[in-house]
């Protein structure tokens, strides 16, 4: 058989369903052969970014590795995509067709050295230099994309190549990494003997979990290590969905985005702060000011990156591993529990919740958390969330409380670049059943970026809801601009644009709402069916109406703005 139907055949045996990518001449050959092979489903977008981001959104969702494709004119386009993707560990095969490579010096069109240019910025690049190699490549692209720390693995496949006959017969798939984490190591016994030890004698613990939770689908660890030391736990806006936020001991999200007040003072007083499966950054942190390590906090770490690992609280018990089997195997070291117990932490936690006081709404505008609100309660049991960076976010990660534990919140704070939620919700769509909607919450400003995969929801009919807010800017960088620099506003702000009517004109189903009352009247038309539909939400924008940031909401106090930094 020719190299390119291997190459099918071998993603069909490594249970891959979905391909997102787009054509191009040098795909052609691949294209021609994918034809008569009914194996896998390719589905096309209309850029090769957000083909990247497709694939980041059903790997998510699905635990299964993401599968993109581009052609060698369109390579450049998927490095940002591909570099979320690294960031963020999210396995994921990136194909890339490639003009024959003995014409790579020759200047022919479409031609460079895309090894040199994703090499960087994935696991490994592998390069086809015989159809027989394919069988072999495509087995430890998965390996590699699914073990250890996870991440994307770029495979360049020549046109030429592709056109060769495969001799050998092909190889059996090495089934464990056809999902992730595909490998569960975990700590030395005698580490993980003093992390039982640790988080059995500290009275003020607070668990924080970041993605490599969700990654590691671990959250079931989460909550019984939680109960059985006690432990106030929050997640990172990456990790949201670690645990179930309507569990006693949840205090939500925590560190710079989405978080509260009330989230936020638990590290501010713990005596040890257990990070699981969380890289520390920036975000998750509050730009490293929570914990104060200077206070006499101790640390544990437990993480699948050995880059990550101690990489900003380096004193503390350190343990590499993956978070599913490393949590198992601390409940299994650890005694009795103490008298000091999940039932009075909860209580304590029950309690400093119901002394915080929320900010009022305003009468005057449609006011962001009110309508996330509404939404979220709207919304049917069990669907998806995938926001873009920026209020779109935040708002859903700090006012809407899962009620249960798993992957139905995604965004992208490891690189946070706008663009990436509506591909990726398209994404998503395929991981989840056709009666489970995905909502995209999008910003204005990043909904100029993607506005084209708006064919792309049309054409395919996913069950998939647009909310767009809409301030006219880009309301995160003019109120980053404010709170930092004072007025005015540079560079941000947006003419008017007919969103509702735009979605029209591409099939959709399209709805406005301007003030709460609108909003009720337009929600059940937005959920009567499972077909693609948008709404767009006319709100404020940041530096007029706070979103939950800590920094923001302490300079808008002294500034008497509408802050909803609140508990």
């Amino acid at each position: 058989m020719k190299a390119a139907r291997a190459l099918l055949e071998m993603l069909h045996r490594y249970k891959v369903e979905y391909v997102f990518g787009l054509p191009g001449e040098t795909t052609l050959g691949l294209y021609d052969e994918w034809k008569r092979f009914e194996g896998v489903t390719h589905v096309m977008a209309r850029d090769e970014r957000h083909a990247v981001f497709m694939a980041d959104g059903y790997a998510r969702t699905s635990g299964r590795p993401g599968v993109c494709e581009g052609p060698s004119v369109g390579a450049t386009h998927m490095v940002p995509g591909v570099v979320e993707a690294l960031k963020s560990s999210i396995p994921m095969i990136v194909m890339t067709s490639d003009i024959p490579l003995y014409l790579e010096k020759h200047n022919m069109l479409t031609g460079f050295d895309q090894a040199a240019l994703f090499s960087p910025f994935v696991k490994e690049s592998l390069t086809a230099y015989r159809g027989d190699d394919i069988p072999f490549l495509v087995r430890r692209a998965f390996r590699v994309a699914t073990s250890g720390c996870p991440g994307p693995v770029h495979l360049r496949l020549p046109m030429d190549v592709l056109a060769e006959e495969v001799t050998a017969p092909l190889p059996p798939a090495q089934e464990r990494f056809c999902f992730c984490p595909g490998t569960r190591p975990v700590p030395e016994r005698g580490d993980i003997a003093e992390a039982a030890k640790a988080l059995e004698s500290c009275k003020r613990g607070v668990m924080v979990c970041g993605q490599g939770v969700l990654t590691s689908r671990a959250w079931e660890e989460v909550e019984r290590t939680a109960e059985r030391f006690g432990l106030s736990t929050g997640t990172t806006i990456n990790g949201k969905g670690s645990i179930s936020e309507l569990h006693p001991l949840s205090i939500g999200v925590i560190g710079a985005r989405g978080s509260s007040e009330f989230s936020n003072s638990f590290l501010e007083e713990a005596d040890l702060v257990f990070f699981v499966g969380s890289s520390t950054d920036s975000v998750g942190t509050n730009t490293w000011q929570l914990p104060c390590s200077s206070r006499g906090v101790s640390f544990i770490h437990l993480n699948i990156s050995e880059r990550d690992l101690g990489n900003s609280f380096s004193e503390g018990l350190l343990l590499h591993g993956d978070v599913k089997s490393s949590l198992r195997a601390i409940l299994d070291a650890a005694g009795e529990p103490g008298s000091y117990g999940p039932l009075e932490r909860g209580e304590n936690i029950a309690m400093k919740r119901a002394a915080t006081v929320a900010a009022p709404s305003s009468a005057d505008h449609l006011d962001p958390r009110a309508a996330t609100r509404h939404i979220t309660g709207a919304m049917p049991a069990g669907s998806v969330i995938v926001a873009d960076p920026g209020m779109s976010a935040v708002y859903p990660a700090a006012f809407y409380k899962l009620p249960k534990a798993g992957r139905f919140f995604v965004t992208n704070y490891a690189m946070g670049a706008l663009g990436y939620g509506l591909p990726a919700a398209i994404g998503a769509t395929f991981a989840v059943g056709c009666e489970v909607p995905v909502l995209n919450f999008i910003g204005d400003g990043s909904f100029g970026f993607t506005s084209g995969e708006l064919e792309t929801a049309a054409r395919l009919k996913r069950n998939l809801k647009i909310i767009l807010f809409n301030n006219r800017s880009f309301g995160w960088i003019r109120a980053t601009n404010f709170f930092s620099f004072g007025a005015p506003h540079f560079a941000t702000d947006f003419v008017d644009v007919d969103f509702p009517g735009l979605a029209r004109s591409y099939g959709l189903s399209a709805f406005r709402a301007s003030s709460e009352e609108e909003l009720k009247d337009v929600l059940p038309c937005l959920f009567s069916e499972n077909g693609p539909a948008l709404l767009e939400l006319v709100v404020p924008p940041e530096d007029e109406c706070v979103p939950p940031v800590p920094e923001w909401g302490i300079k808008s106090r002294k500034e008497g703005l509408e802050c909803h930094y609140w508990g």
